[in-house]
């Protein structure tokens, strides 16, 4: 392994325990988070209904994109589900711009960002899929997960804006 795999490496672990503090929060109510049952209502405001059963979906979709991304298996996979979650977790705070002190979508710009960049990237030697000599060296690889990741988030967006809109006339709210 030389430095630009543990380099990889490194920044496949920060990602996935990002991660798992963001699905951890929202799910179990650890690292000060409200868990479902206060989180719920927040998705439901945000037009994601029903509340508890979309958080369940964010957090396990967080979760599993989270050990593909460490382990390194599926790789290209792990990083689509984490690009298409963290677009739609950026949706509701997207009027707000880019910073989060402006109650703006930063975190999950960053992480999204840094899933479409493991994308392009691969995820080093120091992975499973390398373990298994899986090819994912190709040029339309991280251009599926990118492309997956996006498409996928669509249609819980549309779906959300088209709840919002029929519940309060509004279709300006996230």
């Amino acid at each position: 392994m030389d430095h630009v795999d543990a380099g990889l490496l490194a920044l496949r672990i920060l990602l996935a325990a990002l991660l798992f503090g963001h699905a951890t929060q929202k799910s179990v109510g650890w690292f000060g988070g409200g868990g479902r049952s206060k989180t719920a209502p927040v998705f439901e405001s945000w037009g994601f209904r029903p509340g508890t059963v979309m958080v369940t979906a964010a957090a396990v979709s967080e979760l599993v994109g989270a050990t593909l991304i460490v382990t390194g298996l599926a790789f290209p996979l792990g990083c689509a589900i984490v690009l298409g979650t963290m677009i739609v977790a950026a949706s509701p705070s997207a009027k707000n711009g880019l910073w989060a002190q402006y109650g703006g979508c930063e975190v999950p710009v960053v992480y999204g960002a840094l899933a479409a960049c493991l994308a392009i990237s691969g995820p080093g030697a120091a992975s499973l899929d390398h373990a298994l000599d899986v090819q994912t060296h190709q040029w339309w690889v991280p251009v599926a997960a990118i492309a997956l990741g996006v498409g996928a988030a669509i249609p819980p967006i549309v779906r959300s804006r088209k709840l919002l809109r029929a519940s309060t006339g509004r279709a300006d709210q996230p």
